[in-house]
């Protein structure tokens, strides 16, 4: 029998670390003894456990540990990372530490290096003269940066509840259209609240259904109330709200009857030519060519945005990011500071967003199909609400909720 012994520190019990560390053992086939614990008498108590972990042999002792560790499993009397040279520009050394989009943290000659920015699926480049540790995705990477290989000497702490208990807490990681949409949405308006009290960002990710289902004055209406700071989305987004403000459709269909309009297919085309005429989104605005949308709201409001193109884009608009890599960098650039980010009706852009996303950031996704919600939280994102439902109520309720009645 092959054993290690680890300790589990913090609110333990009530953000259901204990469980699932020892859940994770069991799964893996492996056997545990609870040596000590220590749980706190109140509420803001921190608690603490040791356990002895056991394993039929040295490969599934490293494997049950591997799993235990993101859930903040530390082994006792911790050794010091082990690094190894990358080899060759965006290759990392083999068996590289993967990180995961909670606060990790590195042991490095003697004392703990955070790892900055906070996201998951990238690798550790430790710098040991600056004592700075950086993720970095395979782009990031150069020949002879220094990498943790393994899982010694990495320290990640879980996410844990807060104090103040609140239902989008309560709902994270859930999908399901059954949810009590209104209390959510309630709760969802009074977290925009605290971050723009706080000084901290609101990120918006939006798909084009957002002006297909006429909602696009709903968001211009929540950038006016100073609720959004930044914006995460694609070509489609940006050409149909362009098309809608120059021709009133989407689409080729007008949102004001719901019906075609003649030669409505071309209008999104003729709308990317004219903005590319006028040099971009930003100059069409201050030319007066653009007089509503939510682009033309972004730039009177000071709303910093980046638009991730892809493979189908017709045009694409100038400042379309066609490189996704270049639009991976832009999006990180962009991220510090924020505090909540609503994901609506987009699946690739919004999985893309939560994989650079550090796990305390509060996350909601809201779509009519419940598997955009499923994707986001399987790929890691696991502090998302989803919520199922069309976007138009959901920005109505929320608009409501910010802008009561007197």
């Amino acid at each position: 029998m092959f054993t290690e012994t680890v300790e589990v520190r913090g609110h333990i019990v009530d953000s259901l670390i204990l469980p699932k560390v020892l859940d994770e053992i069991l799964n893996y086939n492996g056997g545990f003894e609870i040596l000590d614990i220590q749980v706190g008498k109140r509420r803001t108590d921190p608690s603490s456990a040791r356990i002895r972990v056991e394993a039929q042999s040295q490969e599934d002792l490293a494997r049950i540990l591997n799993r235990i560790k993101p859930h903040g499993a530390e082994v006792l009397e911790e050794g010091e990372v082990v690094l190894k040279p990358a080899l060759r520009d965006g290759v990392f050394p083999r068996g590289f530490y993967v990180t995961t989009n909670c606060q990790t943290s590195v042991h490095v000659q003697g004392r703990w290096l955070e790892v900055e920015p906070c996201q998951m699926d990238a690798g550790i480049v430790v710098d040991p003269q600056a004592g700075r540790a950086t993720s970095a995705r395979f782009f990031g990477v150069r020949r002879g940066d220094m990498v943790v290989v393994g899982h010694q000497g990495v320290r990640v702490t879980p996410l844990q509840r807060s104090e103040a208990r609140n239902v989008f807490e309560f709902m994270a990681s859930g999908v399901s259209s059954e949810k009590p949409k209104g209390v959510i949405i309630r709760e969802v308006a009074n977290q925009l609240r605290a971050a723009r009290a706080a000084g901290e960002k609101v990120l918006v990710v939006a798909g084009p259904a957002v002006v297909h289902t006429g909602s696009g004055p709903l968001l211009v209406r929540l950038i006016e109330l100073g609720y959004v700071d930044l914006l995460f989305s694609g070509n489609a987004l940006a050409a149909h709200d362009i098309e809608q403000a120059l021709f009133g459709t989407s689409l080729g269909i007008h949102l004001e009857e719901g019906i075609p309009a003649r030669e409505g297919h071309e209008h999104h085309i003729h709308a990317i030519n004219a903005v590319r005429e006028a040099g971009g989104i930003r100059e069409a605005v201050e030319a007066g060519l653009l007089k509503q949308g939510i682009m033309r709201a972004c730039v009177v409001h000071g709303v910093d945005f980046v638009l991730a193109g892809s493979i189908r884009d017709d045009g694409p608009l100038p400042g379309v990011i066609t490189d996704t890599v270049e639009a991976q960098k832009a999006m990180q650039a962009r991220l510090s500071g924020v505090s909540v980010a609503l994901m609506i009706a987009s699946a690739l852009h919004s999985i893309a967003t939560g994989n650079l996303l550090p796990a305390k950031v509060k996350t909601i996704c809201v779509d009519i199909n419940p598997a955009v919600v499923t994707k986001l939280v399987d790929r890691g994102t696991f502090q998302t609400i989803g919520l199922v439902t069309d976007v138009e109520p959901f920005f109505r309720e929320l608009l409501a909720n910010l802008t009561p009645e007197p």
